[in-house]
């Protein structure tokens, strides 16, 4: 058995809203948001340090917010209305204005490993995000095709549970399926949704 794993691939972002209740956090209104293309999760830490004797006698290492980045296919209307507040249609348009209630998320998505030949699929959920507003980019098509992506990006936090959880790593399935099945679970997103 090899000692270590490597990191193939990435898929199946999903989001659903946060919602805290004197501490019990549960998530709802969750659906996919995209195709996955690529993610980048990168949290920030602080030392806290304590003086006994003139000497760093204790040091702690603790998580202080972080950000991330997630290029998708192109999000749906629907999934862009979701993460972005913003209200229901009127006739044919979704309107960004001051009726927009900015939401927090949680993010789950699925980073696929193999190890001497066999593939794993490992859940992540991020408990508390925020989505930055989003960059819209278009170009024409030319002689060839420019395959075109959406980036997205926002802030990670910390949930406001007891232990200020911030990121949940899930257990190695056998099968991607598996493992979308434990992101909808811990989003609260129905096995049919």
């Amino acid at each position: 058995m090899a000692a270590g794993r490597v990191c193939t691939g990435f898929s199946l972002p999903y989001v659903a809203k946060y919602n805290n209740a004197s501490g019990t956090i549960t998530y709802s209104n969750g659906q996919k948001l995209a195709r996955g293309v690529d993610v980048s999760i990168e949290p920030s830490a602080s030392d806290y340090v304590f003086y006994a004797d003139n000497v760093e006698a204790e040091i702690a290492n603790q998580f202080t917010g972080g950000t991330f980045s997630l290029t998708v296919d192109g999000l749906l209307a629907s999934a862009e209305q979701l993460i972005m507040g913003l209200p229901e249609l009127t006739g044919d348009w979704y309107a960004y204005n001051d009726d927009q209630t900015p939401n927090y998320f949680g993010l789950g998505f699925i980073a696929r490993y193999m190890n001497d030949g066999v593939a794993s699929y490992v859940p992540y959920v991020l408990a508390k995000v925020s989505f930055n507003p989003i960059t819209t980019t278009a170009a024409t098509q030319e002689a060839e095709i420019s395959w075109q992506t959406q980036a997205l990006s926002g802030t990670i936090m910390r949930a406001e549970d007891e232990k200020r959880t911030w990121k949940y790593l899930g257990k190695e399935y056998a099968t991607e399926a598996a493992a979308e099945a434990a992101i909808k679970t811990k989003l609260g997103i129905s096995a049919n949704g």
